[in-house]
Protein backbone atom coordinates (compact mmCIF):
# COMPACT_ATOMS: atom_id res chain seq x y z
CA UNK A 1 0.00 0.00 0.00
CA UNK A 2 1.90 2.86 -1.18
CA UNK A 3 -0.27 5.95 -0.20
CA UNK A 4 1.44 9.42 0.52
CA UNK A 5 0.34 11.89 2.52
CA UNK A 6 -0.83 15.75 1.83
CA UNK A 7 -2.36 18.61 3.13
CA UNK A 8 -5.85 20.07 0.99
CA UNK A 9 -5.15 23.20 -0.39
CA UNK A 10 -8.59 23.81 -3.00
CA UNK A 11 -11.66 22.70 -4.74
CA UNK A 12 -12.39 23.02 -7.97
CA UNK A 13 -15.50 20.87 -9.93
CA UNK A 14 -15.36 17.07 -8.61
CA UNK A 15 -11.04 17.45 -8.10
CA UNK A 16 -9.47 18.21 -5.20
CA UNK A 17 -5.82 19.97 -5.19
CA UNK A 18 -3.22 18.82 -2.37
CA UNK A 19 0.19 19.80 -1.66
CA UNK A 20 2.67 16.53 -0.81
CA UNK A 21 4.15 16.95 2.51
CA UNK A 22 7.50 15.56 1.69
CA UNK A 23 8.33 17.19 -1.65
CA UNK A 24 5.57 19.69 -1.69
CA UNK A 25 4.51 19.07 -5.14
CA UNK A 26 0.94 19.95 -5.99
CA UNK A 27 -1.67 17.01 -7.09
CA UNK A 28 -4.91 16.83 -8.73
CA UNK A 29 -6.89 14.13 -7.11
CA UNK A 30 -10.43 12.52 -7.62
CA UNK A 31 -12.84 11.15 -4.43
CA UNK A 32 -13.74 7.56 -4.96
CA UNK A 33 -17.18 7.03 -4.63
CA UNK A 34 -16.79 5.52 -1.35
CA UNK A 35 -16.86 9.00 0.37
CA UNK A 36 -19.93 10.45 -1.49
CA UNK A 37 -21.74 7.10 -0.13
CA UNK A 38 -20.98 7.65 3.16
CA UNK A 39 -21.33 11.61 2.72
CA UNK A 40 -17.83 12.59 3.61
CA UNK A 41 -16.05 15.21 2.12
CA UNK A 42 -12.71 16.37 2.61
CA UNK A 43 -12.38 19.91 3.61
CA UNK A 44 -9.30 22.86 3.25
CA UNK A 45 -6.67 22.02 5.17
CA UNK A 46 -7.45 18.41 6.26
CA UNK A 47 -4.60 15.91 6.46
CA UNK A 48 -5.42 13.11 3.71
CA UNK A 49 -3.38 9.96 2.14
CA UNK A 50 -3.30 9.45 -1.42
CA UNK A 51 -2.52 7.77 -4.30
CA UNK A 52 -1.39 8.15 -7.80
CA UNK A 53 -2.40 6.91 -10.67
CA UNK A 54 0.33 6.55 -13.06
CA UNK A 55 -1.04 6.06 -16.37
CA UNK A 56 -2.82 10.24 -15.38
CA UNK A 57 -0.62 11.33 -13.22
CA UNK A 58 -3.58 12.24 -11.12
CA UNK A 59 -4.09 10.56 -7.22
CA UNK A 60 -6.84 9.20 -5.50
CA UNK A 61 -7.93 10.50 -1.82
CA UNK A 62 -7.29 7.26 0.20
CA UNK A 63 -7.87 8.47 3.59
CA UNK A 64 -9.00 11.97 5.50
CA UNK A 65 -7.05 11.75 8.64
CA UNK A 66 -8.53 13.10 12.25
CA UNK A 67 -8.81 16.66 12.38
CA UNK A 68 -7.16 18.32 15.44
CA UNK A 69 -9.66 21.32 14.51
CA UNK A 70 -12.01 23.04 12.37
CA UNK A 71 -13.65 26.28 11.87
CA UNK A 72 -16.87 26.77 10.19
CA UNK A 73 -16.56 30.19 8.74
CA UNK A 74 -14.12 29.72 7.09
CA UNK A 75 -14.56 26.35 6.44
CA UNK A 76 -11.06 24.96 6.89
CA UNK A 77 -9.20 22.48 9.36
CA UNK A 78 -6.43 21.42 11.25
CA UNK A 79 -5.06 25.23 12.04
CA UNK A 80 -2.67 26.12 14.46
CA UNK A 81 -3.68 29.74 14.81
CA UNK A 82 -6.28 32.48 13.55
CA UNK A 83 -5.26 35.49 12.55
CA UNK A 84 -8.13 38.44 12.75
CA UNK A 85 -7.16 41.18 10.50
CA UNK A 86 -9.52 44.25 11.14
CA UNK A 87 -9.51 48.24 10.20
CA UNK A 88 -10.28 51.17 12.29
CA UNK A 89 -11.15 53.09 9.24
CA UNK A 90 -12.22 52.07 5.19
CA UNK A 91 -13.92 49.69 6.51
CA UNK A 92 -14.44 50.80 10.28
CA UNK A 93 -14.15 47.71 12.38
CA UNK A 94 -17.04 45.77 14.05
CA UNK A 95 -16.08 45.07 17.69
CA UNK A 96 -18.84 42.61 17.80
CA UNK A 97 -17.46 40.70 14.24
CA UNK A 98 -14.26 40.79 15.74
CA UNK A 99 -15.45 39.43 19.48
CA UNK A 100 -17.68 36.76 17.28
CA UNK A 101 -14.20 35.80 15.49
CA UNK A 102 -12.21 35.72 18.74
CA UNK A 103 -15.14 33.18 20.72
CA UNK A 104 -14.76 30.66 17.97
CA UNK A 105 -11.27 30.48 17.47
CA UNK A 106 -11.36 30.15 21.64
CA UNK A 107 -13.56 27.20 21.41
CA UNK A 108 -11.38 25.24 18.88
CA UNK A 109 -8.35 26.46 20.99
CA UNK A 110 -6.15 28.27 18.48
CA UNK A 111 -4.02 31.19 19.36
CA UNK A 112 -5.09 34.27 17.92
CA UNK A 113 -3.12 37.01 16.57
CA UNK A 114 -4.80 40.24 15.86
CA UNK A 115 -4.09 42.68 12.94
CA UNK A 116 -4.61 46.04 12.58
CA UNK A 117 -4.33 46.91 9.12
CA UNK A 118 -4.31 50.43 7.15
CA UNK A 119 -2.87 51.86 10.00
CA UNK A 120 -1.32 54.39 7.62
CA UNK A 121 -5.12 55.62 7.25
CA UNK A 122 -4.91 57.24 10.46
CA UNK A 123 -4.42 60.77 9.65
CA UNK A 124 -6.48 62.72 12.74
CA UNK A 125 -6.66 62.85 16.24
CA UNK A 126 -10.11 61.15 16.48
CA UNK A 127 -8.84 57.99 14.62
CA UNK A 128 -5.52 57.62 16.08
CA UNK A 129 -7.51 57.82 19.68
CA UNK A 130 -9.85 54.91 18.29
CA UNK A 131 -6.70 52.98 17.78
CA UNK A 132 -5.50 52.96 20.93
CA UNK A 133 -8.49 52.27 22.56
CA UNK A 134 -8.71 49.25 20.50
CA UNK A 135 -4.73 48.30 21.40
CA UNK A 136 -5.71 48.69 24.88
CA UNK A 137 -8.57 46.67 24.88
CA UNK A 138 -7.27 43.58 22.55
CA UNK A 139 -3.65 43.90 23.61
CA UNK A 140 -4.56 42.53 26.85
CA UNK A 141 -5.90 39.32 25.99
CA UNK A 142 -3.99 38.69 22.49
CA UNK A 143 -1.36 39.91 20.71
CA UNK A 144 -1.92 43.35 18.21
CA UNK A 145 -0.10 43.56 15.19
CA UNK A 146 -0.45 47.00 13.71
CA UNK A 147 0.32 46.95 9.83
CA UNK A 148 0.42 48.71 6.42
CA UNK A 149 1.11 47.64 3.33
CA UNK A 150 2.24 50.78 2.16
CA UNK A 151 4.64 52.15 4.98
CA UNK A 152 5.82 48.10 5.00
CA UNK A 153 5.21 48.49 9.28
CA UNK A 154 5.93 45.28 10.87
CA UNK A 155 5.40 43.17 7.66
CA UNK A 156 8.77 41.36 8.95
CA UNK A 157 7.13 40.73 12.70
CA UNK A 158 3.94 39.17 10.77
CA UNK A 159 5.82 36.88 9.04
CA UNK A 160 7.63 35.77 12.25
CA UNK A 161 3.81 34.92 13.45
CA UNK A 162 3.14 32.69 9.91
CA UNK A 163 6.55 31.10 9.38
CA UNK A 164 5.88 27.22 9.70
CA UNK A 165 2.33 27.22 10.88
CA UNK A 166 -1.12 26.38 8.86
CA UNK A 167 -2.87 29.68 9.67
CA UNK A 168 -6.24 31.52 8.20
CA UNK A 169 -6.65 35.41 7.75
CA UNK A 170 -10.70 36.16 8.50
CA UNK A 171 -12.16 39.45 8.89
CA UNK A 172 -14.92 41.88 6.94
CA UNK A 173 -14.47 42.42 3.28
CA UNK A 174 -12.02 45.35 2.61
CA UNK A 175 -9.78 44.71 5.57
CA UNK A 176 -6.81 44.04 2.79
CA UNK A 177 -6.36 40.94 3.60
CA UNK A 178 -5.33 39.92 0.10
CA UNK A 179 -3.12 42.86 -0.01
CA UNK A 180 -1.32 41.71 3.27
CA UNK A 181 -0.79 38.19 1.94
CA UNK A 182 0.64 39.53 -1.37
CA UNK A 183 3.19 42.39 0.66
CA UNK A 184 4.00 39.33 2.53
CA UNK A 185 4.80 36.72 -0.69
CA UNK A 186 4.35 38.64 -3.84
CA UNK A 187 4.21 35.49 -5.70
CA UNK A 188 0.90 34.66 -4.38
CA UNK A 189 -0.58 37.03 -6.57
CA UNK A 190 -4.24 37.62 -5.07
CA UNK A 191 -6.62 39.85 -6.40
CA UNK A 192 -6.88 42.96 -4.12
CA UNK A 193 -10.19 44.75 -3.41
CA UNK A 194 -11.35 48.17 -3.36
CA UNK A 195 -14.09 49.84 -0.40
CA UNK A 196 -17.42 50.97 -2.28
CA UNK A 197 -18.24 54.25 -1.27
CA UNK A 198 -21.88 53.67 -1.61
CA UNK A 199 -21.71 51.02 1.03
CA UNK A 200 -18.41 51.43 3.24
CA UNK A 201 -16.85 48.39 3.24
CA UNK A 202 -15.07 46.08 0.61
CA UNK A 203 -15.99 44.09 -2.07
CA UNK A 204 -14.98 40.22 -2.14
CA UNK A 205 -11.92 39.56 -3.67
CA UNK A 206 -11.94 36.15 -2.59
CA UNK A 207 -14.52 33.70 -3.48
CA UNK A 208 -13.57 30.52 -1.40
CA UNK A 209 -10.99 29.28 0.99
CA UNK A 210 -7.75 28.06 -0.04
CA UNK A 211 -4.85 27.15 1.19
CA UNK A 212 -1.60 28.64 0.10
CA UNK A 213 1.92 27.83 0.81
CA UNK A 214 4.67 30.64 1.56
CA UNK A 215 7.81 31.32 0.56
CA UNK A 216 9.02 31.73 3.59
CA UNK A 217 7.50 28.03 5.18
CA UNK A 218 4.59 27.94 6.19
CA UNK A 219 0.51 27.89 4.75
CA UNK A 220 -2.37 30.23 4.87
CA UNK A 221 -5.89 30.18 4.28
CA UNK A 222 -7.03 32.94 2.12
CA UNK A 223 -10.99 33.20 2.75
CA UNK A 224 -13.81 35.60 1.77
CA UNK A 225 -14.57 38.02 3.37
CA UNK A 226 -18.00 38.09 5.21
CA UNK A 227 -20.17 40.80 7.04
CA UNK A 228 -22.06 38.76 9.63
CA UNK A 229 -21.26 35.20 11.43
CA UNK A 230 -22.88 32.41 12.56
CA UNK A 231 -21.94 31.30 15.79
CA UNK A 232 -22.07 27.27 14.91
CA UNK A 233 -21.45 25.14 17.34
CA UNK A 234 -21.63 27.42 20.25
CA UNK A 235 -24.16 26.73 22.93
CA UNK A 236 -25.11 29.98 25.08
CA UNK A 237 -24.16 28.49 28.80
CA UNK A 238 -20.35 28.19 26.94
CA UNK A 239 -20.04 31.68 25.96
CA UNK A 240 -18.67 32.67 28.64
CA UNK A 241 -15.58 30.21 28.64
CA UNK A 242 -14.65 31.78 25.33
CA UNK A 243 -14.08 34.78 26.74
CA UNK A 244 -9.97 34.97 27.96
CA UNK A 245 -10.10 37.83 30.60
CA UNK A 246 -13.54 36.12 32.28
CA UNK A 247 -11.08 32.96 33.79
CA UNK A 248 -9.50 34.97 36.66
CA UNK A 249 -13.27 35.75 38.03
CA UNK A 250 -14.53 32.20 37.92
CA UNK A 251 -15.40 30.81 40.79
CA UNK A 252 -15.98 33.84 42.41
CA UNK A 253 -19.38 34.24 41.96
CA UNK A 254 -22.36 33.38 44.09
CA UNK A 255 -23.70 30.65 42.01
CA UNK A 256 -22.14 27.96 40.18
CA UNK A 257 -23.80 28.35 36.86
CA UNK A 258 -23.24 32.33 36.68
CA UNK A 259 -24.18 33.17 33.19
CA UNK A 260 -22.50 36.86 34.03
CA UNK A 261 -25.72 38.22 33.13
CA UNK A 262 -28.53 39.12 35.30
CA UNK A 263 -27.40 36.92 38.66
CA UNK A 264 -26.32 38.91 42.21
CA UNK A 265 -23.30 38.43 43.45
CA UNK A 266 -21.35 38.34 39.57
CA UNK A 267 -17.84 38.55 40.01
CA UNK A 268 -17.82 38.90 36.32
CA UNK A 269 -19.82 42.20 36.85
CA UNK A 270 -18.27 43.54 39.55
CA UNK A 271 -14.66 43.31 37.46
CA UNK A 272 -16.60 45.49 35.31
CA UNK A 273 -17.78 48.27 37.66
CA UNK A 274 -13.77 47.87 38.36
CA UNK A 275 -12.56 48.46 34.88
CA UNK A 276 -11.22 45.55 35.35
CA UNK A 277 -13.57 44.07 32.12
CA UNK A 278 -13.44 46.12 28.85
CA UNK A 279 -17.42 47.42 28.90
CA UNK A 280 -17.61 46.87 24.87
CA UNK A 281 -15.98 43.22 25.38
CA UNK A 282 -19.08 42.78 28.23
CA UNK A 283 -21.86 44.34 25.80
CA UNK A 284 -21.32 41.96 22.85
CA UNK A 285 -20.76 38.88 25.25
CA UNK A 286 -24.07 40.12 26.51
CA UNK A 287 -25.36 40.38 22.58
CA UNK A 288 -23.68 37.32 21.53
CA UNK A 289 -25.47 35.43 24.51
CA UNK A 290 -28.96 36.99 23.93
CA UNK A 291 -28.61 35.97 20.52
CA UNK A 292 -27.71 32.05 20.92
CA UNK A 293 -30.11 32.53 23.45
CA UNK A 294 -32.91 33.09 20.84
CA UNK A 295 -31.68 30.15 18.15
CA UNK A 296 -31.74 27.55 20.86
Amino acid sequence: MNWKKAIVLRFHSDMVTVQDLKSNQKINCYLPGKFKLQKIRPIVGDYVEYSVDKKSDYGRIENILKRKNELYRPKVANLDQLVLVTTIKNPQVDLLIVDKILALAEKERLDVLIVLNKIDLLKDYLDKEKMKRFINIYSKIYPVVTTSKLTKENIDTLEKYLKDKVSTFAGLSGVGKSSLLNTLDPNLNLREGEISEKLGRGKHTTTYAELLYFNFGGFIVDTPGFSNLELKGIKKDELKFYFKEFQEYYGFCNYSNCSHIVEPGCAVKEALKNNLISESRYENYCNIYRELEKDK
